[in-house]
């Protein structure tokens, strides 16, 4: 982590409990790319969606948007044209055969990374209402923490942090939580610990992770759950298929449905 977290205790506490089922708008961030955020924000909203709820997908990585790459799909609109009035949001989403709905980004351009705060908060207050007419909205927010990201995540009703053992990803994953506390002190937050090598790797990983948080910012988030590695990940995103329907009965579908299973409160 850092020299300052270096410090801190290392009596390490059992994971922490999940609480009851999660907030209708969940925010996917990860304070780094490169940990598999966009695969995880796809594939939990399939799990939601095969479990029986009504989801979209909202790709908010304003300016590098992929959900729509990762899946193979070319929307007939994107976030652009809601953002410039040109539709509503509702509109704009599209159905994928997965059973959830995507409301794509616009991949490669950074116009949207640039909203100014009254789109933003108006573009925000479209999702809301959307969100009362669906079970559940998968936010996935771009990575790094600007402005545009810290909103969203302050924004959403539970933010899920996406970490792996790496430890610039530790990092970035506390400096995500701790700004999320400042931005929103009675906010929720779970971690979601992926590519582990085993759960006990992962919770461990959650450990260390919770220690920091406990040490300096007073409280942990809880553990959401641990997606353990899988070669047949990378399989998936490059045949751009959903890996719940390619790959059901592999370890990390497994995980993705019993993370599920923990937000539904089930």
């Amino acid at each position: 982590m850092t020299a300052a977290t270096a410090t801190a205790p290392t009596t390490t506490a059992p994971p922490t409990t999940v609480p009851g089922r999660a907030g209708r708008i969940l925010a996917v961030a990860s304070g780094k790319g490169g940990v598999g955020k966009t695969w995880f924000a796809i594939t939990l909203a399939h799990a939601l969606a095969r479990a029986g709820e009504r989801v979209l997908l909202f790709d908010g990585d304003l300016g590098l948007a992929n959900v729509d790459i990762q899946l193979g799909v070319m929307p007939a609109h994107d976030l652009t044209s809601v953002v410039e009035g040109r539709i509503g949001l509702a509109e704009a989403a599209q159905l994928h055969e997965g059973g959830f709905a995507i409301l794509a980004g616009r991949s490669g351009s950074g116009s949207l990374s640039q909203l100014e705060p009254a789109a933003l908060e108006a573009l925000l207050a479209a999702l809301r209402r959307e969100s009362t007419r669906l079970d559940r909205v998968v936010l996935d927010l771009g990575s790094g923490l600007d402005r545009s990201v810290r909103r969203m995540a302050g924004f959403a009703d539970t933010l899920l942090v996406v970490a792996t053992e790496e430890p610039t990803s530790l990092t970035d994953a506390y400096a995500a939580l701790k700004l999320h506390a400042a931005d929103v002190p009675a906010g929720e937050a779970r971690v979601v610990v992926n590519q582990a090598g085993s759960r006990a790797a992962g919770e461990r990983t959650y450990a260390t992770l919770a220690r920091a948080c406990r040490a300096f910012l007073g409280r942990a988030p809880a553990l959401a759950g641990v997606v353990r590695r899988d070669e047949r990940v990378p399989d998936a995103i490059r045949r751009q298929t959903l890996f719940l329907t390619r790959h059901p009965t592999a370890p990390a579908a497994a995980d993705i449905e019993a993370i599920a299973a923990g937000l539904m409160g089930a």
